[in-house]
């Protein structure tokens, strides 16, 4: 069971993820988590070096999608600001948006990976699909009591020894 609580891959942030690091993992797609993975949960606005980095995933032909479990009003302005199709109210860890997600990009499952901050929503349900999941870690750790709650739960299920973190 504790398999579907382990992610494939622990890294400090999506910024992390650079030519090197896909072609180590055979990755030609990603399906990216929105709020704290690109952007601080709720914030209109990009995280510093996203945008960046997303040009630089585009020059390596790298496909992208977001699946967020955020509404469509949410969603929507952000994934229009960074050029990325979406799907919002994805259900995760459910598999339908993920697995929606994989068809738009139309890749094998063994050349996508499924990147977020969370091990209840993006590790399980990149698992559940059968997909390689990447765990980041929030540019900025929320200090409301819900996240507090779900981030000490999960910390039950996922030991963060930082001295094995990926590209820290």
């Amino acid at each position: 069971m504790n398999i579907l609580f382990k992610p494939t891959i622990w890294l400090k942030n999506v910024l992390s993820i650079n030519a090197d690091f896909l072609e180590k993992h055979g990755l030609k797609g990603l399906i990216l988590d929105l709020d704290n993975t690109l952007s601080m949960h709720g914030s209109p606005a990009a995280e510093a070096g996203i945008e960046q980095w997303l040009s630089d995933m585009r020059k390596l032909d790298v496909k992208m999608s977001i699946v967020s479990n955020n509404t469509k009003k949410r969603v929507t302005p952000l994934a229009k600001e960074l050029g990325l199709d979406f799907i919002a109210f994805g259900c995760k860890p459910l598999p339908f948006g993920i697995k929606k997600a994989a068809k738009n990009l139309g890749l094998p499952k063994n050349q996508l990976a499924v990147v977020g901050d969370q091990i209840f929503t993006d590790v399980m349900g990149g698992n559940i699909s059968g997909i390689t999941t990447i765990l980041v870690e929030p540019f900025h750790m929320e200090d409301k009591l819900g996240f507090r709650f779900k981030r000490k739960i999960e910390s039950a299920v996922f030991k963060r020894d930082y001295s094995k973190l990926e590209f820290k």
